[in-house]
């Protein structure tokens, strides 16, 4: 029997909360977490591995989409539903076959990079899934982006081939890819030549109108129809390995330039595998996807987990919108709806929300922040669902790898980021490098299938997060429980030293949200000459509602220690997020100094 000195013993954990002691045998050490079966549980260190209630798949994306869309075929795979798109999985696979042949032959070959730069649509996801197919690797380019921002990812990873979407909003896309490569316009289709990105060739419309230099989707589609390219897909597919980078998600720049993270196929299958097995997806459930699908929450946590349980997935609309959202969760009947907290606070805040019907909803998913558990509670009730799952990673863990438990309660789900994914390892370290004792700050890192390939031509960078030993490193700082929970209590970069006191601005977040007039706070430090840095908070209040800086010092006083109570207090109407969600507090930072003239 192996000892516990090699950590080889583990002290488990049932789903009842009870405990048992078992070796690392077969019958012991399986998870599954729709049995009450044992749980690994970190012994005095906080360090945990855990072993999957399944193995992991060798299988390709496009294998994975063939073997649903053979299973399936019959159900309803995507639905768009303010324009009222319905396609089985049978007439997406056409589709998808059909786009993956188009594209092998016009020329492009594995490993050749494809953007996509657009909201979501039926097209997105047709492209998803054929550049996928077709042993390519997908860039996802944030619809929000600026001409700047969008020749900084395509320069970045050497992209040779754009889609793009039609006009939206204040969005024009085409007339801003002909502001970076002058040379589109005056192109034949497919032979850009470009001084600024040499390795740039052909542009993609997503849109039924024709442009100058630009290759429709339809016309790609039709070229994919004939037998030569049907042959040339094949070939193709057969060139394609599982552990192939087929995708770049780039970060998303909460704290300055995003890096263009490289994720494999063998990353995002099973991420996306796992997540549903623990959530328990069936073929019955419709998922309201509210999220955009060029950030790893739409495309691994919505389409791919879709794709593994027969899952219909819904489209709301293009972008976000809270009113769409619960609109298409009625009509179309959805079981599970997506969102990060903020987007679900704005959905249930819309206008006569008690006037639909959502009594199909079984469960609403939370992600890309931590839920307080008030919000919890809310969501519970006006959704009426039974459960909130809450999901925690980063896009270089492809990306999740802890998530809530089936019998988590309420409290565990708002306080801590939920239990390791299957077949990850995790740990909290010191400064020094060094395993800190359960329930002792440090910064987590994770070892496992799910740890990227690292940030694609930057080995300085790579070399940053990830170590000799694998472990990735992630820069957030938690505690872990004695059960193997985590809880985040910040970033490494955002923990605030006032006067050589270490402050955590999730704590002081969370019981600012206890507050029943606040909707939303934020909290981090701005340099100081005194202190070193002094609190700052963002105050988001809640409609028809008012407050005074004085009034919430006040609230605070008592309650969290002196030196935690923000000194400066700013209304606002909104947080800048990027449109995943995430707050951005490095702009909040810098506006902050404007404002109070130090800078």
């Amino acid at each position: 029997m192996w000892s516990n000195e090699n950590e080889m013993v583990h002290q488990s954990i049932r789903h009842d909360g009870s405990t048992a002691h078992g070796t690392s045998s077969a019958s012991t050490n399986v998870v599954d977490v729709h049995q009450d079966e044992y749980l690994p549980r970190p012994i005095g260190k906080s360090y945990l591995s855990v072993p999957g209630e399944a193995p992991l798949l060798g299988i390709t994306t496009g294998e994975l989409f063939d073997r649903a869309t053979e299973k399936y075929s019959d159900s309803q795979g995507l639905i768009v539903s303010d324009i009222g798109i319905y396609r089985t999985f049978s007439e997406l696979k056409q589709e998808v076959n059909d786009l993956a042949a188009g594209l092998v032959s016009i020329g492009l070959k594995k490993g050749d990079r494809i953007g996509i730069w657009g909201p979501n649509s039926h097209q997105y996801y047709i492209v998803q899934m054929a550049v996928w197919k077709a042993g390519l690797i997908l860039v996802n380019i944030n619809s929000a982006y600026q001409a700047p921002e969008l020749k900084y990812c395509l320069e970045n990873v050497g992209v040779k081939c754009l889609f793009i979407a039609e006009n939206f909003k204040t969005q024009n896309f085409y007339e801003m890819t002909c502001k970076i490569v002058t040379e589109v316009r005056s192109s034949p289709p497919g032979e850009i030549m470009s001084k600024v990105l040499p390795e740039f060739t052909t542009l993609i419309t997503m849109g039924i109108s024709p442009l100058q230099g630009a290759f429709t989707f339809t016309e790609i589609m039709q070229k994919g129809q004939s037998a030569s390219a049907k042959a040339l897909l094949h070939e193709a597919i057969l060139e394609i390995q599982f552990d192939d980078v087929c995708n770049i998600q780039f970060t998303s720049g909460t704290t300055g330039s995003p890096k263009g993270a490289m994720l494999t196929h063998h990353n995002i299958v099973n991420n996306s595998y796992f997540i549903g097995r623990r959530f328990a997806f069936t073929e019955k459930d419709r998922i309201c996807l509210t999220v955009p699908l060029f950030h790893c929450y739409g495309s691994v946590i919505g389409t791919l987990v879709a794709l593994h349980n027969g899952c219909t997935c819904v489209f709301p609309a293009s972008a976000f919108s809270g009113l769409a959202s619960i609109e298409a969760a009625a009509k179309e009947k959805c079981t599970i709806i997506y969102g990060t907290p903020t987007m679900h606070i704005a959905m249930m805040n819309v206008p006569d929300f008690a006037n639909y019907d959502l009594s199909s909803l079984r469960f609403a998913c939370t992600a890309g922040a931590i839920c307080p558990e008030e919000l919890i509670r809310e969501m519970k009730s006006k959704y009426t669902v039974d459960t909130v799952g809450s999901l925690y990673g980063m896009t270089e863990t492809s990306p999740v790898f802890f998530q809530s438990l089936p019998s988590d309660t309420d409290k565990q789900r708002a306080e801590s980021v939920g239990y390791p994914m299957s077949h990850c390892e995790v740990k909290v370290v010191d400064t020094a490098g060094r395993i800190v004792p359960i329930g002792t700050p440090g910064e987590m890192c994770c070892r496992g299938f799910v740890t990227m390939c690292g940030y694609w031509g930057d080995k300085e960078k790579t070399d940053m997060v990830i170590k000799p030993t694998k472990w990735l490193h992630t820069g957030d700082l938690m505690v872990m429980s004695e059960t193997g929970h985590g809880t985040v209590i910040g970033r490494l970069k955002d923990t605030i030293i006032r006067g050589g006191e270490n402050i955590y601005p999730k704590e002081v977040e969370e019981y600012l949200h206890s507050h029943q007039s606040i909707l939303e706070a934020c909290v981090f430090g701005i340099p100081d000459s005194f202190f070193g840095e002094e609190v700052t908070a963002w105050i988001k209040l809640k409609e028809g509602t008012q407050l005074t800086e004085q009034e919430i010092r006040d609230f605070c006083r008592g309650n969290i220690a002196h030196y935690k109570i923000p000194k400066f207090i700013i209304f606002v109407e909104d947080f800048p997020k990027t449109v995943s969600g995430k707050l951005q507090k490095f702009k909040m930072r810098d506006e902050t100094l404007i404002l109070l003239d130090r800078k």
